[in-house]
């Protein structure tokens, strides 16, 4: 069996991620009976003001992950093993693989797989490239079937891309054809017993180009498949779209509340990137990203809402995850001990 290596359109995907912030809308507002949309943007969601609720904890055992991303750096010094020992100590369930190398040299999805299992980890989903123009390249388009074979390989329930679905430009009917073609990876790890999913930045939330009006990622929703194609959610880019795209090209206001995506469909979104941001004006996109539990996003109240719904704590799972972390492991410790001390009924 081949494995799969880093892919170089992955990475250069996943540095371009600009930083977006947090806002919240009147729908889900509603929904959840909270404040206005100013309110959710502070709703004191840090680590300081957090409180310990009575109630079972709001990430379920089982259900935190990291998106090994976060851990490159670690990744290449100490290796997948140390990494892997690492977060078993944090108390993490499962990991997300951004490539099965990551700079590692010479490791099989054998050995990974054993090590995952050593160290009491599941891993949960995979990064992949969605096309590349070399034929060669481990990607979806190119590469289908050994994409699929390494995740079954791995044992992965999902697996999936975070490119955004730009192959054909970014007007409505590039997005219906981008949406074909996840329909049919969709329907191939379906075959498989895995889910095929996108993973969102924030430019998915632009408006289509020649449809102003249109927003691209409402093009996704609706020519994909929902049994097929299903979501990752990055709640942090979600949310800092909503500060850059929250408007039209003519400058009406075009809000929107990611949090109620997820409601109206949650069986979509079985994965959510948690990271989290500080709210900053002066930068361009509003936001500086921070640990989890030092931002501004209000995690208690995304986590509540989407644990509310129908198997909404079997479901779904949450994977931490920082671009740019001054000290990976610090973060990934941290990260993970704010999110198990979120308990049902606290005070957010």
């Amino acid at each position: 069996m081949k494995r799969a290596q880093d892919n170089p359109e992955l990475a250069e995907t996943l540095r371009r991620r600009r930083f977006l912030g947090v806002a919240a809308g009147a729908t889900a507002a509603g929904l959840l009976g909270t404040g206005t949309a100013a309110a959710a943007q502070t709703g004191g969601a840090t680590a300081a003001s957090a409180q310990h609720g009575r109630g079972g904890p709001l990430v379920p055992r089982g259900h935190l992950g990291i998106q090994l991303y976060t851990l490159r750096d670690q990744v290449q010094s100490i290796g997948f093993a140390g990494v892997f020992e690492e977060l078993a100590r944090y108390g993490y369930d499962q990991v997300e693989f951004a490539g099965y190398t990551q700079g590692t040299g010479d490791i099989t999805l054998k050995q990974l797989k054993r090590l995952m299992r050593d160290n009491g980890l599941r891993g949960i989903g995979s990064h992949v490239g969605y096309y590349s123009d070399d034929p060669k390249a481990y990607t979806f388009a190119t590469n289908l079937t050994q994409v699929l074979d390494d995740a079954e390989a791995l044992g992965l329930p999902h697996v999936g891309t975070a490119s955004g679905p730009w192959r054909y430009g970014s007007t409505v009917d590039g997005w219906k054809r981008c949406a074909e073609e996840f329909n049919t990876y969709g329907a191939a790890a379906k075959a498989r017993g895995m889910k095929f999913y996108q993973h969102n930045h924030a430019e998915e939330f632009s408006f289509a180009t020649d449809r102003p009006d249109v927003r691209l990622y409402d093009v996704l929703l609706a020519e994909t498949d929902p049994e097929l194609v299903h979501l990752e959610m990055d709640i942090y880019w979600a949310y800092v779209a909503q500060y850059r795209f929250g408007r039209k090209a003519d400058g009406s206001p075009a809000p929107f509340e990611p949090l109620t995506y997820v409601l109206r469909a949650p069986h979509r979104y079985p994965l959510f990137h948690v990271k989290d941001g500080e709210h900053d004006e002066t930068v361009p996109d509003g936001y500086r990203m921070v640990d989890v539990g030092d931002g501004d996003i209000d995690y208690r109240r995304f986590l509540s809402a989407v644990g509310k719904t129908h198997g909404g704590r079997r479901d779904h799972h949450w994977m931490v995850e920082h671009d740019q972390p001054a000290d990976s492991l610090t973060t990934a410790r941290r990260s993970a001990r704010y999110l198990r001390s979120l308990r049902c009924g606290g005070r957010g």
